[in-house]
């Protein structure tokens, strides 16, 4: 199935991590221009990006990682279709990476939001190993595939269940995340839960979206603590959204909190629009444990430092935009898929 062992792949991609972590004269152009073509995607954003999948591919942990799995090098090559999300830079180049690790061959439709940044990822990648050009494609449409793994939301996973129904497949839907805080954390953890929600300008679904907070929590010093993130409002598209919804609030007489640059409301739903932070105040864990499990196919990650004993996957402050290799999306082994088709 691979031409490469483990010990190859290891070398190849831990060689594009060190590329990607110390990025060249082409690579910092594309970074600093990205922008014109997408305004979400600042070269501070994207550079994070970058550079979050370069620290992922090391050595270590890309040794961890295929250990888990049985690259059968004679097992026949599967055409992988992969419809690819856009909301945050390079978002589907895991499902990338995964179906070129596994011998299989990659059509990629991706969004029109974030084809510049994976083209220009793969284009270096084949510098370093010419053989993976051909092992994948850009299409506008998927025909020919064995294989599906589509990334969408609600209403376009009922589509993608129905057209790729006859195939092996995993089909994404919305999801989000959220921190369950106990009362007494540091500054220093608040300003690291400030990266939580406000990486990507709160795009992503491993973005903090909603804050679990004891009784009678006082907001006061997670303000102070995320004071430092107040220049997220000089960004036009942000500042846009959060006006948006603060005058929604105020013509409605909502209550809610505001510091200027981020608005936080009481609500039981998961996902709070851009500019918003939602909140729910919790008097008992196991409560908070019960309403955890049941939203568990609702949430991508918990952010917390309370030994939660949930099946989502928790991480500490500051952690939700740095996924390792077996962090997979929605809880789901893209590995263990692609392997066995």
């Amino acid at each position: 199935m691979s031409k490469f062992n483990k010990l190859q792949l290891i070398n190849i991609f831990s060689a594009l991590g060190v590329q990607l972590i110390n990025p060249d004269e082409n690579l910092l152009e594309t970074i600093e221009t990205e922008h014109h073509y997408n305004a979400w995607f600042t070269a501070d954003s994207v550079l994070h990006a970058i550079k979050a999948i370069g620290v992922m591919l090391n050595e270590k942990d890309l040794g961890l990682w295929l250990d888990r799995y049985n690259l059968d090098e004679n097992k026949p090559e599967k055409k992988v279709g992969l419809i690819l999300a856009g909301n945050i830079p390079l978002v589907g180049f895991h499902d990338i990476l995964c179906v070129l690790v596994t011998g299989n061959y990659a059509l990629i439709k991706a969004s029109s939001q974030d084809a510049r940044l994976i083209k220009g990822i793969l284009a270096l990648l084949t510098t370093i190993e010419p053989h993976f050009k051909g092992q994948y494609s850009f299409v506008e449409r998927l025909t020919g595939f064995d294989a599906v793994i589509a990334t969408g939301s609600n209403n376009t996973s009922r589509y993608f269940e129905y057209y790729f129904g006859k195939v092996p497949s995993i089909i994404r839907k919305n999801r989000s995340s959220i921190a369950v805080l106990r009362g007494d954390e540091t500054a220093e953890q608040l300003y690291q839960l400030g990266h939580d929600i406000f990486d990507y300008f709160g795009l992503g679904c491993r973005n903090v979206s909603k804050l679990l907070v004891p009784e009678g929590y006082n907001f006061n010093f997670f303000f102070e603590s995320i004071e430092v993130y107040n220049n997220i409002i000089n960004h036009n598209k942000y500042n846009n959204n959060y006006f948006y919804n603060k005058s929604i609030y105020l013509v409605n007489s909502d209550k809610h909190l505001d510091n200027n640059f981020l608005l936080l409301k009481e609500d039981i739903r998961l996902a709070s629009p851009l500019g918003v932070l939602y909140f729910e105040y919790y008097d008992d864990l196991n409560a908070v444990k019960l309403k955890l499990t049941e939203d568990s196919d609702r949430i991508q990650c918990v952010v917390s430092a309370i030994p939660l004993e949930i099946n989502n996957q928790v991480v500490d402050f500051g952690q939700s935009q740095q996924p390792a290799l077996w962090d997979y999306a929605d809880g789901v082994d893209t590995m263990q898929f692609l392997t066995t088709l």
